[in-house]
Protein backbone atom coordinates (compact mmCIF):
# COMPACT_ATOMS: atom_id res chain seq x y z
CA UNK A 1 0.00 0.00 0.00
CA UNK A 2 1.25 3.48 -0.90
CA UNK A 3 1.50 5.56 2.28
CA UNK A 4 3.30 8.73 1.25
CA UNK A 5 4.25 10.43 -2.02
CA UNK A 6 6.58 13.40 -2.50
CA UNK A 7 7.90 15.13 -5.60
CA UNK A 8 10.96 17.39 -5.39
CA UNK A 9 13.50 19.18 -7.57
CA UNK A 10 16.83 17.37 -7.32
CA UNK A 11 19.25 20.31 -7.61
CA UNK A 12 18.04 22.04 -4.43
CA UNK A 13 15.59 19.59 -2.84
CA UNK A 14 12.66 22.01 -3.24
CA UNK A 15 9.39 20.09 -2.65
CA UNK A 16 7.06 20.54 -5.60
CA UNK A 17 4.03 18.39 -4.75
CA UNK A 18 2.85 15.93 -2.14
CA UNK A 19 0.27 13.21 -1.73
CA UNK A 20 -0.64 12.27 1.84
CA UNK A 21 -3.87 11.40 3.61
CA UNK A 22 -4.59 14.20 6.07
CA UNK A 23 -5.89 11.80 8.73
CA UNK A 24 -2.61 9.83 8.66
CA UNK A 25 -0.20 12.75 8.49
CA UNK A 26 0.84 12.47 12.15
CA UNK A 27 1.74 8.80 11.61
CA UNK A 28 3.95 9.64 8.66
CA UNK A 29 5.70 12.68 10.16
CA UNK A 30 9.02 10.94 10.88
CA UNK A 31 9.04 9.28 7.45
CA UNK A 32 8.28 12.58 5.77
CA UNK A 33 11.33 14.02 7.57
CA UNK A 34 13.42 11.10 6.31
CA UNK A 35 12.15 11.73 2.77
CA UNK A 36 13.26 15.36 3.00
CA UNK A 37 16.61 14.11 4.27
CA UNK A 38 16.93 11.98 1.13
CA UNK A 39 16.20 15.05 -1.04
CA UNK A 40 18.77 17.08 0.91
CA UNK A 41 21.36 14.35 0.41
CA UNK A 42 20.71 14.45 -3.35
CA UNK A 43 20.96 18.24 -3.47
CA UNK A 44 24.26 18.38 -1.57
CA UNK A 45 25.92 15.36 -3.18
CA UNK A 46 28.81 16.01 -5.57
CA UNK A 47 27.62 13.18 -7.82
CA UNK A 48 24.31 12.50 -9.55
CA UNK A 49 21.95 10.22 -7.59
CA UNK A 50 21.10 6.77 -8.99
CA UNK A 51 18.05 7.09 -11.29
CA UNK A 52 16.18 4.49 -9.21
CA UNK A 53 16.63 3.27 -5.67
CA UNK A 54 14.78 1.52 -2.85
CA UNK A 55 15.62 2.51 0.73
CA UNK A 56 14.42 0.40 3.65
CA UNK A 57 13.23 2.17 6.81
CA UNK A 58 11.71 0.06 9.58
CA UNK A 59 8.55 -1.69 8.34
CA UNK A 60 8.47 0.50 5.22
CA UNK A 61 10.49 1.07 2.06
CA UNK A 62 11.09 4.30 0.17
CA UNK A 63 11.18 3.94 -3.62
CA UNK A 64 12.26 6.80 -5.84
CA UNK A 65 13.02 7.56 -9.45
CA UNK A 66 14.70 10.60 -10.98
CA UNK A 67 13.48 11.59 -14.46
CA UNK A 68 15.29 13.35 -17.30
CA UNK A 69 14.02 16.70 -16.02
CA UNK A 70 15.96 16.27 -12.77
CA UNK A 71 12.80 15.75 -10.71
CA UNK A 72 12.63 13.08 -8.01
CA UNK A 73 9.42 11.11 -7.46
CA UNK A 74 9.41 9.31 -4.12
CA UNK A 75 6.90 7.04 -2.43
CA UNK A 76 6.74 5.09 0.82
CA UNK A 77 5.18 1.62 0.92
CA UNK A 78 5.08 -1.38 3.25
CA UNK A 79 8.08 -3.66 2.75
CA UNK A 80 5.86 -6.41 1.38
CA UNK A 81 4.46 -4.17 -1.35
CA UNK A 82 5.78 -5.27 -4.78
CA UNK A 83 8.67 -3.12 -5.93
CA UNK A 84 7.54 -3.47 -9.53
CA UNK A 85 4.17 -1.86 -8.75
CA UNK A 86 5.81 0.92 -6.72
CA UNK A 87 7.94 1.96 -9.68
CA UNK A 88 5.04 1.65 -12.10
CA UNK A 89 3.13 4.03 -9.83
CA UNK A 90 6.04 6.48 -9.84
CA UNK A 91 6.37 6.24 -13.62
CA UNK A 92 2.71 7.17 -14.06
CA UNK A 93 3.20 10.19 -11.78
CA UNK A 94 6.37 11.24 -13.60
CA UNK A 95 4.71 11.01 -17.00
CA UNK A 96 1.74 13.17 -16.02
CA UNK A 97 3.71 15.65 -13.89
CA UNK A 98 6.22 16.21 -16.70
CA UNK A 99 3.40 16.64 -19.24
CA UNK A 100 1.72 19.32 -17.11
CA UNK A 101 4.63 21.22 -15.59
CA UNK A 102 7.88 20.44 -17.44
CA UNK A 103 8.35 24.05 -18.60
CA UNK A 104 7.60 25.52 -15.15
CA UNK A 105 9.72 23.38 -12.84
CA UNK A 106 12.98 25.34 -13.09
CA UNK A 107 11.29 28.69 -12.51
CA UNK A 108 9.44 28.03 -9.25
CA UNK A 109 10.90 29.26 -5.96
CA UNK A 110 8.20 28.51 -3.38
CA UNK A 111 7.67 25.03 -1.90
CA UNK A 112 4.71 22.94 -3.11
CA UNK A 113 4.09 25.19 -6.10
CA UNK A 114 2.23 22.31 -7.78
CA UNK A 115 0.22 21.13 -4.79
CA UNK A 116 -2.84 20.78 -7.05
CA UNK A 117 -1.15 17.72 -8.49
CA UNK A 118 -2.29 15.94 -5.30
CA UNK A 119 -5.60 15.26 -7.06
CA UNK A 120 -3.85 13.11 -9.66
CA UNK A 121 -1.67 11.49 -6.98
CA UNK A 122 -4.72 10.43 -4.95
CA UNK A 123 -6.54 9.14 -8.02
CA UNK A 124 -3.54 7.13 -9.19
CA UNK A 125 -2.76 5.85 -5.69
CA UNK A 126 -6.22 4.25 -5.47
CA UNK A 127 -5.40 2.15 -8.52
CA UNK A 128 -2.38 0.70 -6.71
CA UNK A 129 -3.93 0.10 -3.28
CA UNK A 130 -4.89 -3.54 -3.86
CA UNK A 131 -2.12 -5.64 -5.39
CA UNK A 132 -4.62 -8.45 -6.11
CA UNK A 133 -6.72 -6.58 -8.68
CA UNK A 134 -6.61 -7.92 -12.21
CA UNK A 135 -5.00 -4.70 -13.40
CA UNK A 136 -2.14 -4.91 -10.92
CA UNK A 137 -1.63 -8.64 -11.37
CA UNK A 138 -1.27 -7.99 -15.10
CA UNK A 139 1.34 -5.31 -14.38
CA UNK A 140 3.25 -7.66 -12.09
CA UNK A 141 3.29 -10.33 -14.78
CA UNK A 142 4.20 -7.93 -17.58
CA UNK A 143 7.77 -7.57 -18.72
CA UNK A 144 8.15 -4.02 -17.45
CA UNK A 145 11.16 -2.21 -15.92
CA UNK A 146 13.60 -4.70 -14.42
CA UNK A 147 13.49 -4.17 -10.67
CA UNK A 148 16.08 -6.71 -9.56
CA UNK A 149 18.88 -4.41 -10.64
CA UNK A 150 17.57 -1.48 -8.60
CA UNK A 151 19.81 -0.80 -5.63
CA UNK A 152 18.32 -1.33 -2.18
CA UNK A 153 19.89 0.42 0.79
CA UNK A 154 19.09 1.20 4.41
CA UNK A 155 17.91 4.65 5.51
CA UNK A 156 20.71 4.90 8.11
CA UNK A 157 23.29 4.27 5.38
CA UNK A 158 21.79 6.89 3.07
CA UNK A 159 21.27 9.64 5.64
CA UNK A 160 24.26 8.62 7.77
CA UNK A 161 26.59 9.03 4.84
CA UNK A 162 25.45 12.62 4.51
CA UNK A 163 26.05 13.17 8.23
CA UNK A 164 29.55 11.70 7.96
CA UNK A 165 30.27 13.93 4.97
CA UNK A 166 29.03 16.94 6.95
CA UNK A 167 31.31 16.00 9.87
CA UNK A 168 34.26 15.53 7.52
CA UNK A 169 33.62 18.96 5.99
CA UNK A 170 33.39 20.51 9.46
CA UNK A 171 36.62 18.81 10.55
CA UNK A 172 38.34 19.95 7.37
CA UNK A 173 37.28 23.55 8.02
CA UNK A 174 38.49 23.33 11.62
CA UNK A 175 41.85 21.92 10.55
CA UNK A 176 42.20 24.66 7.94
CA UNK A 177 41.44 27.32 10.57
CA UNK A 178 43.88 25.75 13.03
CA UNK A 179 46.57 25.67 10.35
CA UNK A 180 46.10 29.39 9.68
CA UNK A 181 46.33 30.20 13.40
CA UNK A 182 49.44 28.03 13.71
CA UNK A 183 51.06 29.87 10.79
CA UNK A 184 50.42 33.24 12.46
CA UNK A 185 51.80 32.04 15.80
CA UNK A 186 54.84 30.48 14.11
CA UNK A 187 55.58 33.78 12.38
CA UNK A 188 55.35 35.65 15.70
CA UNK A 189 57.63 33.13 17.39
CA UNK A 190 60.14 33.45 14.54
CA UNK A 191 60.25 37.23 14.96
CA UNK A 192 60.64 36.89 18.74
CA UNK A 193 63.49 34.43 18.28
CA UNK A 194 65.29 36.79 15.89
CA UNK A 195 64.85 39.66 18.33
CA UNK A 196 66.31 37.64 21.23
CA UNK A 197 69.20 36.44 19.05
CA UNK A 198 70.30 39.90 17.97
CA UNK A 199 69.35 41.83 21.15
CA UNK A 200 72.92 41.73 22.65
CA UNK A 201 74.38 43.05 19.38
CA UNK A 202 71.75 45.80 19.23
CA UNK A 203 72.58 46.81 22.81
CA UNK A 204 76.33 46.82 22.06
CA UNK A 205 75.89 48.98 18.97
CA UNK A 206 73.65 51.37 20.93
CA UNK A 207 76.23 51.69 23.70
CA UNK A 208 79.07 52.36 21.22
CA UNK A 209 76.99 54.98 19.41
CA UNK A 210 76.09 56.64 22.72
CA UNK A 211 79.77 56.67 23.75
CA UNK A 212 80.81 58.28 20.46
CA UNK A 213 78.06 60.92 20.71
CA UNK A 214 78.96 61.80 24.29
CA UNK A 215 82.70 61.98 23.55
CA UNK A 216 82.40 64.29 20.56
CA UNK A 217 79.68 66.38 22.10
CA UNK A 218 81.82 67.35 25.04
Amino acid sequence: MVRLTLIARVRDGLPLAEGLDADKEHEMYSYKSQAKGIFKKMATSSSKPPPRMSIESGPFTFHYLVDAGDVCYLTLTEKAYPKKLAFQYLEELASEFSRLYADQIEGVTRPYAFIKFDTFIQKTKKLYLDTRTQRNIAKLNADIAEVHSIMTRNIQDVLGQGERLDRMTEMSNMLSQDAKQFAVKAKDLYHQALFRKYLPLIILVAVVLLFIIVRFAF
